[in-house]
């Protein structure tokens, strides 16, 4: 309750430092209406109506809180899920990894689909809210099929009493409940990250910069959140109170769902833009249909009069010379000028340049799922590592999953560390008040990553030295595994706040939702990945009879090779990663006329 009162009070002041602006665009006028920068400004005043009590810190500090709840109540079931699937449905150590690692994936590629729900037709707070519906139905459920089907005995699953054999119902019971809270929780993601970002107006130098903040405050209260669920819950239901840790969690997602609503009438809204997925399309039949087309030049291309995007409440952006192939979608043939305006034929630079984004953002994209290998590996083979190490301080008990606690801690001091030291420090030397730049902080996270990985190794080799024979534990201390923790929080400070920022910033207006779920499906696809490691590396390792790197009996494997492995593909990727960083270049937007966003924001 201490750090809910922290939290609390650093809302409190948050929200008394500033107010939220912002601006209602009343009308539409055309680019040959305004001639001159004085009429320009006139007709911008007219179009402006400020009010105070909207959007801004107030409505975000309250986003930041439901996101600390929220994942309170998620990581109450995912941090221990490996063990009560060892534990109390009685899975082999191979079998449990890869169910954690699957349905972790699933977590984050159900952020594709709040995404799309939110970008596309029901917008975000109405995404954040349905989802958190669902998420608070499957914790629920997960309490229901523990406490009636599963722990029997009363105690049951906390290392030394035995659990009854599970009946299937009861188990069907259980993977619906935790895949509806992956659902939930996976949905609710990217919308309430890009629903907080959408508070502050970019528009205004203060507000901007408030924003980019926004995303290390995002992150830091999502590890302040899974703080509780990695020490108070993981001790619970580490001693067998599985239906308790559930029971709070339960109570901490209606919590969260309560004070979303209870901030309704103080956000800023976005409007969707429609389905975006017709409009990226057109674009490459366009360019298919008009294959034999030479592109126009830049000034020559087609785009709608008037200071609007054709895509409804986005701002237009500019052209780029990148993947001129698909400058042929916005090229004006005899036949477009004879006909009827098709989009199927005939597109916006802005549609164009949506979809170039889409193509220039995606090989970014990919280099970030091998560090989610080493990311996922927390709630998987760290825990049963640690669950076959000295766990004891004194006569305490000390939960293996508990040491996550240790990466929360890491997160937490490196956001201070890196807002308050590092980009004042690094501004200065690269004359970029930004610090570094997104893609700067993702390749220091992938590096950092890696030396995690190879920390684990040399773990694991100490431990496997300190095995007694016919003892399960090794007699090693589990506090050996602090410097891997420390080094995943640390990565994850520069790698995945970068990501939100760097996929939200250079999304554009009509798919920013999309792009926060970036961030997530990486993680999505990275837990698939770990599974497919973890198949491959059993089926190689277990030829002629040996118990493979990854056995049930961990001291009789080799999981430190696994982890250098992984090491070793981190280390390729980071050097792929260079080449595609280095060749990105990021989308520029109109803002010649600012504050004509006609639709994109209202406020309640």
């Amino acid at each position: 309750m201490k750090t809910l009162a922290i939290l609390l009070i650093f809302i409190f002041f948050k929200c008394k430092q500033v107010t939220g602006e912002s601006v209602i665009s009343t009308e539409n006028v055309a680019v040959n209406r305004i001639r001159t920068e004085e009429e320009q400004e006139i007709a911008n005043n007219k179009r402006s109506i400020i009010w105070k009590s909207c959007g801004g810190w107030n409505a975000a500090s309250i986003l930041l809180a439901n996101q600390c709840l929220a994942t309170l109540a998620f990581f109450g079931v995912g941090v221990n899920l490996v063990l009560f699937l060892t534990r109390v449905l009685g899975q082999s150590n191979a079998d449990a990894a890869n169910n954690v690692s699957k349905w972790t994936g699933t977590v984050y590629m159900c952020s594709l689909i709040g995404a799309f729900l939110s970008d596309s037709y029901w917008g975000r707070y109405l995404t954040c809210a349905v989802f958190q519906l669902i998420l608070v139905s499957g914790l629920v459920l997960v309490s229901v099929s523990s406490w009636f089907f599963l722990i029997k005995p009363d105690g049951c699953g906390d290392g030394e009493l035995a659990c009854v054999p599970t009946s299937s119902a009861g188990v069907a019971v259980f993977y619906l409940a935790i895949y509806l809270v992956a659902f939930g929780y996976g949905g609710h993601q990217p919308s309430i990250a890009t629903f907080g970002a959408d508070q502050f107006d970019e528009s205004k130098p203060k507000e901007k910069k408030s924003k980019a903040a926004y995303f290390s405050y995002f992150y830091f209260a999502l590890n302040f959140g899974s703080l509780f669920s990695n020490t108070l819950l993981v001790y619970f239901e580490d001693q067998g109170k599985w239906t308790l840790g559930f029971l709070l969690s339960l109570g901490s997602a209606v919590l969260a769902l309560v004070s979303f609503l209870f901030g309704t009438p103080g956000y800023q809204h976005v409007k969707p833009c429609g389905n975006p997925l017709p409009r990226v399309a057109q674009v490459f039949v366009a360019a298919v249909k008009k294959w034999n087309v030479i592109p126009a030049k830049a000034d020559e291309l087609y785009e709608v009069e008037g200071p609007e995007s054709a895509i409804k409440g986005s701002r237009k952006i500019l052209h780029s010379d990148d993947f001129e192939f698909l400058d042929k979608a916005a090229t004006v043939t005899e036949d477009d000028l004879c006909h009827q305006k098709n989009p199927w034929r005939l597109c916006t630079i802005s549609q164009v340049e949506e979809a170039k984004c889409v193509l220039k953002m995606l090989p970014i994209w990919l280099c970030t799922i091998i560090y989610s290998v080493v990311f996922t590996q927390m709630a998987s083979l760290f825990v049963e590592q640690g669950d076959v190490m000295n766990s004891f301080v004194g006569k305490f008990h000390l939960p293996a999953a508990s040491m996550s606690a240790f990466d929360i801690c890491s997160v937490l001091v490196c956001t201070g560390i890196y807002r308050q030291i590092l980009v004042p420090l690094a501004g200065r030397l690269s004359g970029n008040t930004r610090g570094l730049t997104e893609l700067q902080r993702m390749g220091i996270g992938l590096i950092i990553g890696m030396l995690a990985m190879f920390a684990a190794g040399a773990t694991e080799i100490e431990r496997l030295r300190h095995v007694t024979e016919g003892e399960k534990a090794s007699s090693l201390s589990i506090f050996w595994q602090v410097p891997q923790y420390v080094l995943v929080g640390a990565s994850e400070v520069f790698m995945y706040v970068g990501q939100l920022e760097f996929f939200n910033g250079q999304a554009p207006d009509g798919i920013k939702s999309l792009g926060s779920s970036l961030c997530m499906a990486s993680i999505s696809l990275g837990n698939y990945v770990s599974s497919m490691l973890v198949n491959m590396v059993m089926k190689i390792t277990t030829t002629g009879g040996r118990p493979g790197w990854i056995p049930d009996d961990l001291n009789t494997g080799h999981i430190d090779r696994f982890y250098f492995l992984i090491a070793a593909l981190t280390a390729l990727d980071f050097v792929i990663y260079l080449f595609c960083a280095n060749w990105y270049k990021p989308i520029t937007i109109d803002d010649s006329h600012k504050g004509n966003r006609d639709g994109e924001s209202s406020r309640r």
